[in-house]
């Protein structure tokens, strides 16, 4: 039997998706497909697999139990957040970049098995006073790093 390809239309149409959508979990890998031209193709039974997707309601005589719709499981939350720190003493800046730059090497050496990693980038604008922070790191360790630079501001 031959293997029925949907367009990037039709399987939006199935889905209850944008057609951008469907094109871009197809880009990403999410959704398996393949690129015929200019048009992306999507095999029925990788829409299938997708999600638990039917192009027709079960009739009353055929009906199954309903199975749960499976979802890959969220393998990360990354959180990206830029701080501005005012009226900053010279001393003080040194001492937040210190603790920031500790802060990132221990979690660097305590990265996890799913390579989370934070990433800390604070500039300070000494005419200003202002130091900007920008995090990107799990919600935990963002969470904790914010915490950090709030104590160490209050100082």
């Amino acid at each position: 039997m031959a293997q029925q390809l949907l367009s990037a239309q039709q399987a939006a149409e199935i889905l209850g998706l944008q057609v951008r959508t469907v094109r871009q979990y197809v880009r990403e890998g999410r959704l398996p497909g393949v690129r015929i031209g200019k048009q992306y193709r999507i095999a029925r039974a990788d829409l299938d697999a997708f999600g638990t997707v039917t192009s027709e309601p079960p009739t009353p005589a055929r009906a199954e139990p309903a199975r749960p719709v499976t979802q890959s499981p969220v393998s990360a939350v990354e959180v990206s957040a830029v701080v501005q720190v005012m009226n900053l003493a010279p001393e003080t800046s040194a001492r937040l970049e210190r603790t920031l730059a500790a802060v990132a090497a221990a979690a660097d050496r305590s990265k996890q098995d799913d390579g989370a990693s934070l990433r800390v980038e604070p500039l300070y604008d000494a005419r200003r006073g202002q130091m900007t922070v920008v995090v990107l790191g799990t919600a935990a360790q963002t969470a904790q790093l914010l915490q950090i630079i709030d104590a160490v501001a209050r100082d």
